[in-house]
């Protein structure tokens, strides 16, 4: 017999429980949140809560029966972790809090998580924001990478950090916020429209070629 899966969650090794990662935009919780998860892990009785490379929390270990109710108390919304999207939006402090910061990567990387939070897509998408030149939110190594210098945005597509990993392509430099946002839906309506299903983005430039992809989004 054919275990389905349930939506947003991820079957562990024990074939009987699972993984979930509530929806953390930019990585940021409120007081709240942090409430809320410590009385789902007590509730529930979850044994494991792992902070994940994507500035995510994963709590493991949870029944099936119970994770309709974890997302109800924990009044967050689900996080993608299997579906063919947007996975997350990787975002370092920025202009927020941090010295080196020279652009608002924090609140710029939560409006692109927006934009994109309900396209979909042929393969899981991650994207980093970084709002400086030393590139904290790993943007380079994602399959959309968001750099930010003094006078603008710089956009690369196609980088990947898996076991064949890939140095995104630079498409743009200097970019103010809505060319960003507007050249980044360029190239995932072509990618959307040319790549086969779960091709990441890496592996799509790879066989197309980095001149072709820009001849039609440039």
């Amino acid at each position: 017999m054919v275990q389905i899966q349930p939506p947003h969650a991820i079957l562990q090794r024990d074939k009987k429980t699972y993984a979930i990662v509530p929806r953390i935009p930019g990585g940021l919780l409120d007081r709240n949140h942090l409430q809320a998860i410590a009385e789902v892990v007590e509730k529930y009785d979850i044994p494991l809560v792992k902070l994940t490379a994507g500035q995510r929390i994963a709590l493991v270990g949870l029944k099936e029966e119970d994770l309709g109710n974890v997302y109800l108390d924990l009044g967050m919304e689900p996080g993608k972790a299997t579906e063919l999207c947007l996975h997350y939006v990787q975002a370092c402090p920025g202009t927020e809090v941090c010295k080196f910061g020279v652009r608002d990567s924090l609140g710029f990387g939560i409006r692109i998580e927006k934009v994109l939070a309900d396209k979909e897509l042929p393969a899981k998408l991650k994207i980093g924001v970084s709002g400086c030149q030393f590139c904290c939110a790993e943007s380079y190594v994602r399959d959309i990478g968001v750099l930010g210098k003094k006078n603008g945005w710089t956009i690369s597509f196609g980088g990947h950090s898996g076991n064949r990993p890939r140095i995104g392509d630079i498409l743009a430099v200097d970019l103010p916020d809505e060319q960003a946002i507007d050249l980044i839906n360029r190239c995932l309506d072509f990618y959307n429209d040319q790549a086969r299903k779960r091709e990441r983005t890496s592996r799509f430039v790879e066989r197309i070629g980095i001149e072709e992809f820009k001849k039609n989004v440039l």
